[in-house]
């Protein structure tokens, strides 16, 4: 398995690691036999990074993840493990952003315990509060470092300049954020920042929340999924006019060989070292498909053919809807 390095002078992690949103029944149910296989896969194949959260599921990846850890001793250590904290609601159950040092530290502690760790490798604030400056959210991060509760700090879904404020407070090892052929819009700014800085870019939803695999989310579930079925790029008229323009990036993996989720998940690679995608499944077949990715060397012309079949801007609809939209920053 390559590697690569979690921020400058950070932690070497696989070059892919594992979307944890999947332990959850975000994308449809599940159960933890079957992400304890994913887990196991992750050994066999050399996957080393997990990538949670406190929301996933209410708590049930983390859960997960630390029921696998519980039945395989000695297995922390072969793993490089982060989760986030920051998305709350109040009483009447409306999310709200939280990014004050008690909120944090009091949901970190939830998260070790549900993992049964007592450091975590990576915590990010995973949605930031607008009504508090980056550089004290940062320092809050910072704190659980000086406290042994975290080895290294990041941030969800922050514009460039949010991260160059953060970074002169504190070394930011990772910025999570979605990133794939259908979601390009870090190259404006985001891919560049983290080079500059020696930041990760870990890309969630590497392969177009099934968009770019030879088996897309068949029409008929897509109702049953509540984020999805407001989504607008799943919704119609752009989700026939996506999965038509994606056939022909189907049909350029077939020809080449490969299966399209590894061939989405090697031009990833292929955008810069800092970049680590995070694609989640619930299926040991198509996560090894995600890992083939890693195998795969592209040359230019490879990369032209790509984008000509996926040239910039030809996914219809935004990637969010106006609800999905609140708490992202966006910069472009």
């Amino acid at each position: 398995m390559k590697q690569r390095t979690m921020g400058r002078n950070g932690a070497e992690t696989s070059a892919i690691g594992i979307g944890a949103m999947s332990f959850s029944n975000f994308y449809g149910p599940t159960d933890e036999a079957r992400s304890h296989a994913i887990l196991e896969a992750a050994l066999e194949l050399g996957v080393s990074h997990i990538d949670t959260s406190n929301v996933y599921g209410m708590g049930k990846s983390e859960e997960a993840i630390g029921s696998f850890l519980k039945a395989r001793p000695g297995t922390r250590d072969r793993f490089h493990i982060a989760t986030k904290a920051g998305i709350a609601r109040d009483s009447e159950g409306n999310r709200y952003f939280d990014n004050t040092a008690e909120h944090l530290e009091a949901e970190l502690d939830k998260s070790l315990a549900r993992m049964g760790i007592d450091c975590v490798d990576l915590f990010y604030i995973h949605r930031r509060d607008a009504g508090m400056p980056v550089e004290e959210a940062t320092g809050n991060l910072a704190t659980l470092v000086e406290k042994g509760k975290a080895r290294a700090i990041g941030f969800s879904e922050i514009a460039p300049s949010s991260l160059r404020r953060a970074a002169a407070v504190h070394p930011i090892a990772a910025v999570q954020s979605e990133y794939s052929l259908s979601t390009r819009s870090p190259e404006l700014g985001l891919v560049q920042a983290c080079a500059e800085l020696g930041t990760a870019l870990v890309a969630f939803s590497p392969v177009g929340r099934s968009l770019l695999t030879d088996h897309p989310l068949p029409k008929e579930v897509i109702p049953e999924l509540g984020f999805l079925k407001a989504n607008p790029r799943f919704m119609e008229p752009n989700l026939s006019a996506n999965l038509t323009i994606t056939d022909g990036f189907r049909a350029l993996a077939a020809e080449m060989g490969v299966p399209a989720a590894a061939l989405a998940i090697a031009w990833l690679l292929h955008r810069g070292d800092q970049v680590i995608p995070i694609p989640g499944t619930r299926s040991v077949e198509h996560f090894r498909e995600l890992v083939a990715g890693c195998d795969l060397e592209l040359t230019a012309a490879d990369m032209d053919r790509i984008e000509q079949v996926l040239p910039l801007g030809w996914a219809h609809g935004d990637r969010y809807n106006e609800g999905q939209w609140v708490g992202p920053e966006r910069y472009c």
